[in-house]
């Protein structure tokens, strides 16, 4: 089994906090600048290399400008899906 840093909901989070970073033009080393944090940590990040932890996710919301619960709802959204397929 895959981990979680691998799985499909994972990469839809991924996704969806790169997307919004890319919708407001901002690079990876902007977001990281005001994030406090070296750029490669967040390239890690997008890339799949390396784990979000909550609080990670929460921060580079805030500095995104985007509501948190709309990502934790999408990956909630995911692992429903799949939990459905596992009981139908």
């Amino acid at each position: 089994m895959k981990t979680s840093v691998y799985s499909t909901h994972y990469d839809k989070l991924r996704l969806w906090l790169k997307t919004n970073r890319e919708e407001q033009s901002l690079s990876l080393r902007e977001v990281s600048e005001k994030w406090g944090k070296h750029h490669s940590i967040l390239g890690k990040i997008e890339q799949a290399r390396r784990k979000i932890e909550l609080v990670e996710f929460i921060e580079l919301c805030q500095i995104l400008e985007v509501e948190p619960h709309e990502g934790l709802s999408l990956l909630i959204s995911s692992m429903n899906e799949e939990w459905r397929g596992y009981k139908g």
